[in-house]
Parts: C-alpha cells; structure tokens; sequence
C-alpha cells in the first residue's frame, strides 16, 4: 500500500515536472523591454527618451517628436545632437525633475537639413548632464498616417 501512494505521487510530480518545465527554461516575453511604436527610446542615467521618431514631407527638413522622463531629483539639460545641412546642430531640452515632457506634438522641434530619405534612419545623438550619451537611429516618417498627418514641418 506504502509503495502504490509513493509510486502514485513520484508519477503526479513527473507529469506536473514536465507539463510546466518548459517554463524553467524558456524566457519570459513580459520580462523583455522594447519600443511599443513607430519611434526609439534609450535610458542615459536619469533620463529616459521615449518613442522618438522624425516626421517630415520630404525628408529635407523634419520635426523630431518625442518625450524626456526625468527620474532624477535634479533638473536635466538635454542635448540632441544631429547633423544637418550646416554640419553638426545641437538642440537643448530642460526637463524638470519627476517630469515627462513631450517636444515635438504641440509646437515644431525643427530639424532642418537633415536630407533624410524617408522611411530611413538617422543617427541621433543624445547626452544630459556628466552621463555619457547616447547615439540613436531615429526613424524618419512622412504625414501618410493619421496620427502624423499634421506633425510635419
């Protein structure tokens, strides 16, 4: 009888072991961190950029879109960096501690003479602060979709 209820629960903990062991080994999808839209984001130090794309007609001058969250107790002056038509432009950005601060949906942050072909990526180079910055492959969109249909320079 002893033998029959160990060799009973020996049998359920091998079923249980091999319908649920694939999850010991297999990563979890939900642990994993990604852009959820069109746009790129990076974390430098307190500061994360959230969704960041380019929108533009042509692809000669484009409106960077995106958001700043500062996590930190300090105020961050952000740089973002890109080349244009003059060489090398810098931009800045002050973000208020506990603050996500958007650029680009309300009033035009103006890229100019970025010569971006569109659909493409362009090399985006965001710093704040003593953290060491970041370079980052914006997409460049045009105004075909809805919800960037008034976001263009």
């Amino acid at each position: 009888m002893r033998a029959r209820t160990v060799a009973t629960v020996a049998l359920s903990a091998s079923i249980a072991l091999v319908a649920t062991g694939c999850g010991f080994i297999t990563p979890q999808a939900t642990t994993e961190s990604y852009d959820p839209s069109d746009g790129v984001g990076a974390t430098i130090g307190d500061v994360k950029v959230l969704n960041a794309l380019v929108v533009s007609q042509d692809g000669e001058n484009g409106n960077l879109v995106a958001g700043f969250a500062n996590k930190g107790t300090e105020r961050a002056r952000i740089t973002i960096q890109f080349e244009g038509s003059d060489g090398k432009q810098d931009r800045t950005v002050t973000v208020a501690p506990g603050e996500v601060k958007s650029i680009g949906s309300e009033e035009v942050f103006e890229l100019e003479g970025i010569d971006a072909e569109l659909g493409s990526l362009i090399p985006i180079f965001v710093q704040h602060g003593n953290e060491t910055g970041k370079q980052l492959l914006v997409p460049v969109l045009d105004e075909s979709l809805p919800e960037y249909s008034d976001l263009a320079p």
